[in-house]
């Protein structure tokens, strides 16, 4: 029995995860190529390298956006014709924006897609079933949580932070890696979530943030005094729906470790996600 404990004592995030699994060996060719199936390689790019967090060697992995309806074409726009004429129609939406802001949520089509648009996605890509499975019920997760939060059914949700194209990438991407390392049983610490406020679409939220709170029913989480959003509802909904088990570290004989780096630093400890993977 392969087991796989995601080792959070710095909080999770999809990219954490993903760059963790990548530290403990997971492919991220293989990774790359199977991503291609979903069709939206223009809309992204991935990147991943070794960097140092306090002290910790860990894989930092990012999902860069290539066309967020405020792509870079405006400070190149010169040089290529087809650019142009994107720029300048994103430059009649933002106008438009102003003056009837109802319209804004169409314009960043590339930004936010609704969870029906993801649901088909995945089913309509030529992933294993297992992949398949395992990504909708990570969406599920977070759609039901959305749902509840606003007040609407699964059918209407429409993802913001979610359904951004990072999020897609992180939780299918997520879903191939933990099938590539062949991982029988998953099992996970209990979650710090940390303390605080953030920014988000909708103003000035508490941490954790009310869809990662909901996500998180069931689940242990840890107190913490860290102010900053230590796991995000893209991070919670991972743990929430893999790990069968919330405990300290497994009796395993280890095979391979790996750490993932966060976006944020702490004084006093490295913001990495540890996976550890053994018999």
């Amino acid at each position: 029995m392969k087991t796989l404990y995601f080792d959070c004592f710095s909080g999770i995030s999809g990219d954490m995860v993903i760059g963790a699994l990548i530290d403990a060996g997971a492919d991220p060719h293989r990774l790359e190529e199977e991503l291609k199936k979903l069709n939206i390689d223009d809309e992204y790019e991935l990147a991943w390298k070794k960097i140092v967090k306090n002290g910790i060697t860990s894989t930092k992995f990012d999902v860069q956006l290539l066309n967020d309806g405020l792509s870079h074409d405006h400070e190149h726009s010169h040089g290529h014709e087809h650019d142009h004429h994107h720029s300048h129609s994103h430059e009649h939406e933002h106008e438009h924006d102003h003056q009837h802001s109802h319209g804004h949520e169409h314009d960043h089509h590339h930004e936010h897609r609704a969870y029906k648009d993801i649901v088909k996605l995945i089913e309509g890509a030529a992933f294993s079933n297992q992949v398949k499975e395992t990504a909708l019920k990570i969406f599920k997760r977070i759609g039901e949580a959305e749902g509840h939060i606003h007040g609407i059914p699964l059918e209407q949700v429409h993802f913001h932070e979610v359904g951004a194209v990072d999020s897609i990438i992180d939780i299918i991407g997520a879903a191939i890696l933990i099938h590539q390392l062949e991982i029988d049983v998953i099992k996970s610490s209990p979650v710090p979530v940390g303390t605080g406020k953030i920014h988000i679409d909708h103003g000035i939220y508490p941490v954790p943030a009310p869809a990662t709170l909901e996500i998180l029913k069931g689940v242990p989480i840890e107190q913490s005094d860290i102010r900053a959003e230590l796991t995000t509802p893209t991070g919670a909904a991972i743990v929430a729906v893999l790990a069968e088990e919330f405990c300290s570290l497994p009796s395993m004989q280890i095979q391979s470790i790996g750490y993932g780096a966060g976006t944020k630093t702490f004084n006093n400890h490295p913001n990495v996600l540890r996976v550890i993977i053994g018999e």
